[in-house]
């Protein structure tokens, strides 16, 4: 809350009572025009400093229950907004020079090797730090512009057509899905798992009996008054430590969404509104028309984002995740789930593991076993051996794979221990 003005706060000596007024007038007129001039002119520059600004308040709110405050982002019915989003990854990947992002865009792109397919492009979020600009009119358009320093990229959703614009290199991806797929319930969600609110969905499938599910306080995100919920497991083997949620006092939308390792240090994610406001956007927000001389790219009918937040070409998420996995696997292990056809689940709640085989040969080491890059794959893993024979450990701060000799895989968001105890379990 604002402070309160005092009257009796003068410089310069003492004032009549109409030159008091009239300074007063002065200054809020001053203040009106200056501070929002002000606020975008260093807005690029001061980005970062923004959420530790806006939460830096703790708002005297209602008391307010756990089960109370699930049910309040359950009842969320935001239709529309917009606003900007600052992401930040930190998945302790290696720094292979360029390789990582270029290894993920490319396994993504699959056959057309369209720069501007989302698909493709939003791998990029799987690291580093990103600043996203997101508007929705309901279910029917939604659109998420990535920002960066010389270029933007954008998917905009508009009724039955999707597309994808690279500005860095004037390509353009059209696709189409059913209008009729936004109106299902659990459907509208917006083409990039990266706001707070498509990042706490997918976390809160996690809660179940292995959970601890607390109110930590109040905080302001954005200008905006926030109840903290806080999920933590209650297993020991998990690499999640905490999940905390800054959800909207007034809406029940998910403000900021930080995850935090077992392991401690920074967060593996952090997305949260440094902007955000409830006005219907502009109907021209969601309007596209392909740049003159872009490459344009045509995918299958019903390829694009059917509004669930799954990717296009058929593609089924992790078990326990039911979304786009932007984040290298960041569903996987959040709650198990029935998995797909060829998967099974080991173990449950947040110490699950997914487990599948590949039909082929491990990781090969070695100059003999895959040459020079069966040796580089091999130096990036630890080796380990249990009943299930011997493989590789493959591992980040949140989502670890162990990869057997004889083509097994072992995925989940749980340390190395509990991978090999999983594939003992499962051999």
């Amino acid at each position: 809350m604002a402070p309160k003005e005092s009257d009796a706060t003068m410089t310069g000596g003492e004032a009549t009572g109409g030159e008091a007024d009239d300074l007063r007038l002065r200054r809020r007129k001053a203040a009106r025009y200056v501070v929002p001039v002000t606020v975008i002119g260093v807005a690029a520059a001061t980005i970062g400093l923004v959420p530790a600004l806006a939460d830096s308040g703790d708002p005297d709110l209602p008391k307010i229950t756990a089960q109370q405050l699930l049910d309040k982002i359950a009842a969320s019915d935001v239709q529309q907004l917009s606003g900007t989003v600052k992401i930040t990854t930190d998945l302790g990947l290696p720094d292979l020079g360029g390789l990582e992002s270029g290894l993920l865009s490319g396994a993504a792109q699959g056959g057309d090797g369209s720069s501007a397919d989302p698909q493709a492009k939003l791998t990029e979020l799987a690291s580093g730090t990103h600043t996203l600009r997101v508007a929705a009119d309901g279910p029917d358009r939604q659109k998420v512009s990535l920002l960066e320093r010389a270029a933007e990229y954008s998917v905009v959703h508009n009724g039955k057509n999707v597309w994808g614009y690279d500005s860095a290199s004037n390509e353009v991806y059209h696709s189409t899905v059913d209008e009729s797929a936004g109106k299902e319930p659990g459907k509208g969600r917006t083409p990039v798992p990266a706001t707070p609110k498509d990042l706490t969905e997918d976390a809160l499938k996690a809660v179940d009996k292995t959970t601890s599910v607390t109110v930590d306080g109040t905080v302001q995100v954005a200008g905006r008054d926030a109840y903290k919920l806080l999920v933590k497991p209650k297993q020991s083997g998990s690499t999640v430590g905490a999940i905390s949620v800054a959800v909207d006092a007034e809406t029940g939308l998910p403000l900021k969404f930080t995850l935090t390792p077992a392991s401690g240090g920074a967060a593996v994610v952090d997305a949260g509104f440094t902007q955000v406001h409830f006005a219907k956007p502009a109907a021209s927000t969601f309007d596209f028309t392909a740049p003159k001389g872009a490459k344009v790219t045509e995918g299958a009918a019903g390829e694009g984002h059917d509004g669930s937040g799954k990717g296009g070409r058929g593609a089924e998420p992790a078990p326990g995740h039911d979304g786009f996995d932007g984040f290298g696997g960041f569903g996987q292990g959040l709650g198990g789930g029935a998995g797909d056809e060829g998967m099974k689940v080991i173990g449950e709640g947040w110490t699950s593991v997914a487990a599948f085989d590949t039909g082929g040969e491990g990781v090969p080491s070695g100059s003999t076993a895959g040459g020079d890059l069966g040796g580089f794959l091999g130096s990036l893993g630890d080796k380990v051996s249990g009943d299930f024979g011997s493989g590789t450990v493959f591992s980040t701060r949140l989502v670890n794979a162990l990869i057997t000799d004889d083509g097994k895989v072992y995925a989940g968001a749980v340390t190395k221990d509990a991978l090999v105890k999983a594939a003992d379990a499962g051999k």
